[in-house]
């Protein structure tokens, strides 16, 4: 049994919410690949990590979500390094008061394009999850995947870590919403990924809130495993060269319940959401603790 099961033990986990949003907020520039900060402001990387924990998050994320071979193809970056780093950053935000989770993102390239080939993001992938594996993460989180195949890659290479591992998709296409962007469904989703041996399933970015809970009711009886939910703070606005997100951290944490009787174990923000969102969801948790979940 996967210890994933043993850390839920005592019920649904709060995560964190966003970070690119809150590096952003500390100076990070537009079109500066936020990992490389793990290596150059390691102090503003470990403020957004402390700033979770101490909010109450009970696990957090790295900020590794593009450190592979291809989405910093050209970069010149240190991989191995950013990803050490990324680890050992959110260990000490941690301090032992929360489990990390390390994040792997997409390549970024389409392999149903031919744009690249399955070796090369198999080999992409597995150089990054035995960098944050050998930093001491506590599991892996392939995070906002559309593509089952890579997500099928990704996984296939963190299984090889011997650490438990989530795999998370965004769904945000379809007249409902309810798709991913190559079109799959999340009964579909689920049913790949437990094939493919994952200890967790999810979705995160894509939606709101609101739109979360179905997603993560169809997550939860598709498959037996536990799931991961991370929506955004509603959807984005631009105006000029600000991004700005409506949904309060009140509207969000009204929706703790509903997450947890669909079937949520992990639950926190994605885009947009800030260290308010994860206080309130903690305050909502108290709140419903006397409330029975409902029945699986």
């Amino acid at each position: 049994m996967s210890i994933l099961r043993d850390w839920l033990a005592n019920g649904l986990l709060i995560t964190d919410g966003a970070w690119g949003t809150q590096l952003q907020a500390r100076g990070l520039a537009a079109g500066t690949i936020p990992d490389t900060w793990n290596l150059s402001h390691p102090e503003q990387v470990e403020a957004v990590a402390r700033g979770y924990v101490e909010a109450g998050s009970q696990v957090i994320l790295t900020n590794t979500f593009r450190a592979n071979a291809i989405a910093m193809h050209g970069s010149g970056a240190d991989l191995d390094a950013i990803n050490r780093a990324g680890v050992a950053i959110s260990k000490r935000a941690a301090e032992k008061q929360a489990l990390v989770f390390a994040s792997i993102g997409p390549t970024g390239k389409m392999l149903v394009s031919g744009e690249v080939s399955s070796e090369q993001v198999a080999a992409a992938f597995a150089a990054q999850a035995a960098s944050l594996a050998v930093a001491g993460a506590d599991a892996l989180l392939i995070e906002t995947m559309s593509d089952m195949e890579e997500a099928r890659l990704a996984v296939e290479a963190a299984r090889r870590t011997g650490l438990p591992v989530i795999a998370s998709f965004a769904f945000d296409t379809g007249k409902n919403k309810d798709r991913t962007m190559m079109g799959s469904a999340p009964e579909a989703v689920a049913a790949a990924m437990a094939e493919a041996g994952v200890d967790g399933v999810g979705a995160n970015c894509g939606v709101g809130v609101e739109r979360a809970v179905s997603i993560c009711q169809r997550l939860h009886a598709a498959c037996e495993l536990p799931v991961w939910i991370k929506p955004n703070a509603g959807l984005p606005t631009i105006e000029g060269a600000a991004i700005h997100y409506a949904t309060s951290a009140e509207f969000f944490a009204s929706h703790y319940a509903a997450l947890r009787d669909a079937g949520a174990s992990f639950v926190g923000g994605c885009c947009g959401s800030t260290p308010e969102f994860i206080r309130a969801l903690v305050a909502a948790r108290l709140a419903a603790a006397d409330a029975p979940a409902a029945a699986s």
